[in-house]
């Protein structure tokens, strides 16, 4: 009787555990922790990406040493995938920049983030939301590495150039390509699990 009592007393708790996604790169895998409750729509496009397989095989495109890593846009060949349409920036969602935190990319457009996203490598708080103007939206959290950070500060140690991204010229772009291999959800209901 005790153990049936417990057990449903940690129920809210298993129902309410925040998604898990590891990321297998050649690098090395690294295991992320989404904030569902504060950046929702964020984190449920990220996850149409996941199960999709759309990341498999796609870039690191962008490493810049005491910044940032950022990936999800190009597959190994440098071509840009095609994604769909962009989602609203919850960069208000009161979660910051932090080293170890995922955020997703955009243009100069603050609602134009699809499927590219960044790992903060330092405390990035230039980069959160100030305001809702053009310049104030920010870069929006949505989730942070629990797993394989060194993974993500070796990728950063990586020597970059200049090389052709879809036929453009793109900086940082990392001489040894770094892919992501296989992206894929952790937990129950994934049917994947975890092997920690």
């Amino acid at each position: 009787m005790r153990l049936v009592v417990a057990l449903f007393a940690l129920l809210p708790c298993l129902l309410l555990a925040n998604p898990t996604v590891r990321l297998e790169t050649t690098a090395g895998p690294v295991t992320v922790e989404l904030f569902e409750d504060k950046a929702p729509q964020t984190v449920a496009n990220f996850l149409q990406y996941v199960d999709s397989g759309f990341y498999d095989g796609t870039l690191f495109h962008r490493v810049i040493k005491n910044f940032m890593i950022q990936g999800g846009g190009f597959d190994k060949d440098g071509q840009r995938k095609a994604t769909r349409s962009p989602i609203q920036n919850e960069a208000d969602n009161g979660l910051s920049n932090r080293r170890g935190t995922l955020a997703m990319a955009r243009t100069g457009n603050p609602h134009s983030a699809t499927a590219q996203f960044f790992i903060n490598l330092v405390d990035n708080r230039n980069l959160d939301f100030t305001s809702k103007s053009q310049r104030g939206w920010g870069y929006a959290v949505f989730g942070k590495v629990t797993e394989g950070m060194n993974v993500v500060d070796n990728i950063a140690r990586e020597r970059t150039t200049s090389q052709r991204l879809s036929g453009m010229m793109a900086r940082d772009v990392p001489e040894v390509p770094i892919l992501i291999t296989k992206a894929y959800r952790l937990g129950e209901n994934s049917g994947e699990q975890a092997d920690q």
